[in-house]
């Protein structure tokens, strides 16, 4: 039988007990896995042969899948299996610009806040709940390197703990306290932690101006608010009309501003500066509302 990996997906022939995978380097580990799996379901002894190209070298992932697939022939393998994927192909950056690979470098305690936050979102959605400004999580996408390195802080637990308390600042001072605290244990932050505190004071600031989402792309930038509502949309009109032709406001109320930044600080200090003056506007309404009459 010649197949595709379609056989991965459970054909189950009892008979068969020999396989072989043509350019095993391609697959990935669970794949190769499944695939050795579709043999030997009977008494039979089974042969599973991996073959790769004689004139390419292998990659580096590619030999470890290989060497942990060779590895991997008791009973309660899985689970093996999954733990080894793991760590050849991570699982995620959620703070990084990245989707994929480390999430040792987030934390487990930061990816379940996350996780809890969704779920409460997803909830109120389906009950008709309109979610407080103070509990609005802003989904900021910028292209910039944004983490606690391992050889900045080479301790798990304390880049974890790192990471919570970054996550759970409640203000700028606080946010600037812990920079303070960072330096004077492991030294000067590297960029990639510098824009890590910088974003958390963005995200801050977006917070404030009511803001869920910020799409910082190759020509400009795309800010969404949360349910189309900003505290004080004369304001923001004004402000708009101040940027003389350099920050739109789209009638479905998406604000586009048409200013490309072309590396990483610039992007994350224009959305410093922007979030700042949104956030100001904002707050202004709000303690108008709050005056006596």
């Amino acid at each position: 039988l010649l197949s595709t990996t379609i056989v991965e997906s459970g054909l189950d022939i009892s008979s068969a007990n020999t396989i072989i995978i043509h350019r095993a380097d391609r697959f990935g580990l669970a794949q190769l896995y499944q695939l050795r799996g579709r043999v030997g379901r009977a008494k039979l002894r089974a042969y599973a042969y991996l073959t790769t190209a004689a004139d390419t070298a292998l990659s580096e992932v590619a030999e470890k899948r290989l060497k942990v697939l060779s590895d991997l022939d008791s009973l309660g393998a899985g689970f093996q299996l999954a733990s080894h994927d793991l760590d050849i192909r991570g699982a995620g950056n959620l703070l990084g610009d990245e989707q994929s690979g480390h999430i040792r470098e987030v934390g487990f305690e930061l990816y379940q806040s996350m996780l809890e936050d969704a779920i409460l979102a997803a909830k109120a959605g389906e009950m008709g709940l309109e979610k407080p400004s103070e509990d609005i999580s802003p989904q900021i996408t910028v292209d910039a390197p944004i983490m606690i390195p391992e050889d900045y802080v080479p301790d798990l637990a304390v880049r974890m703990a790192l990471y919570r308390r970054l996550n759970q600042a409640s203000d700028k001072a606080e946010i600037e306290g812990l920079a303070a605290e960072m330096i004077d244990r492991f030294g000067q932050l590297p960029q990639a932690t510098q824009n890590l505190v910088r974003l958390i004071e963005i995200k801050h600031q977006a917070i404030a101006a009511n803001i869920a989402k910020i799409d910082v792309g190759a020509r400009g930038t795309l800010v969404t608010f949360h349910n189309d509502d900003f505290p004080d949309p004369a304001g923001l009109l004004a402000y708009v009309d101040k940027r003389e032709g350099a920050v739109k406001l789209r009638p479905d109320m998406k604000l586009v501003v048409n200013r490309a930044w072309h590396d990483p600080q610039s992007r994350l200090n224009g959305l410093f500066q922007l979030t700042k003056g949104l956030s100001a506007i904002a707050l202004r309404a709000k303690k108008r509302e709050k005056a006596p009459a």
